[in-house]
């Protein structure tokens, strides 16, 4: 059967020299490299460019110009880095939150691997604020990685992913069962970056989630919150734009930089 999502088009050994890990990496392994590496955010958006979902387009992004992206940048290069390693990988659209409380499009691009036992795993390096390594799908299961804990159990409307923040269970997205082609993406991508009510069309949004803390850039708010709740926030001038991009994985040049300050709320 074809290859439907043209994985072959990937450099492998450019992706790997990416994230800083060989061949030989274990699937847990990758993903945190990856998620390490490549930030996540929406910059092209706010500087409209648009974002293309072609796995070339996304790996000259992602890859060749070190630059991050969101879900379905990152699950597209990923998932076919997976798959010429062997692994047998999904794409699937889930729905943000949990359809029960609130019914939300299919928006969050993730991946589902099947083990040779049988088990199916998730994994998902661009929800930004989520796993830092994939968790088997076991409905009930409580899986700790580092200080966070998450949560996976089986609803009417698919497999849920929760984290616990603060105490408590937040659900982070539901993945239903419908098997999800290419086109999906396509246009799940084009509402993403071009709806005027997008979260991505919006404002500035750069997150890297770390074994310890989550950062977040939202506009010229900086965001630091652990597993306890927020530890720091604070709102950038507009001369630590530049700088805060930097520390969080993104060396823009300056035009950027200068381009996507005018896209920022006026500073108190």
């Amino acid at each position: 059967m074809a290859d439907q999502w043209g994985t072959d088009r990937l450099d492998l050994d450019a992706y790997l020299a990416r994230v800083g890990v060989d061949a030989g990496a274990s699937v847990a392994e990758l993903h945190r490299a990856h998620l390490a590496a490549i930030p996540f955010e929406n910059l092209d958006v706010m500087l409209g460019r648009g974002v293309r979902v072609d796995l070339p387009d996304v790996a000259a992004k992602l890859v060749d110009a070190r630059r991050g992206g969101y879900c379905y940048e990152h699950a597209l290069l990923l998932g076919a880095a997976l798959a010429q390693l062997g692994h047998r990988v999904e794409r699937r659209l889930a729905r943000i939150g949990d359809p029960a409380v609130e019914s939300r499009p299919r928006s969050h691009l993730v991946l589902l691997l099947a083990g040779d036992d049988g088990t199916t795993w998730l994994a998902d390096t661009g929800f930004g604020a989520g796993l830092l390594e994939p968790v088997a799908l076991v409905d009930g299961a409580v899986v700790v990685q580092g200080a966070w804990s998450f949560h996976t159990d089986r609803t009417a409307h698919g497999w849920r992913l929760s984290e616990q923040r603060a105490g408590t269970w937040v659900p982070l997205y539901t993945v239903p069962d419908e098997e999800t082609f290419p086109v999906d993406v396509v246009g799940a991508n084009w509402v993403t970056s071009t709806l005027p009510t997008s979260h991505f069309t919006q404002r500035i949004l750069v997150q890297r989630k770390e074994a310890d803390r989550l950062r977040a850039l939202v506009g010229r708010t900086l965001v630091t919150d652990t597993p306890a709740g927020r530890a720091d926030e604070r709102t950038l001038t507009d001369a630590e734009l530049g700088p805060t991009l930097v520390d969080l994985g993104l060396d823009l040049p300056p035009q950027d930089v200068a381009a996507l300050v005018a896209t920022l709320p006026q500073a108190p």
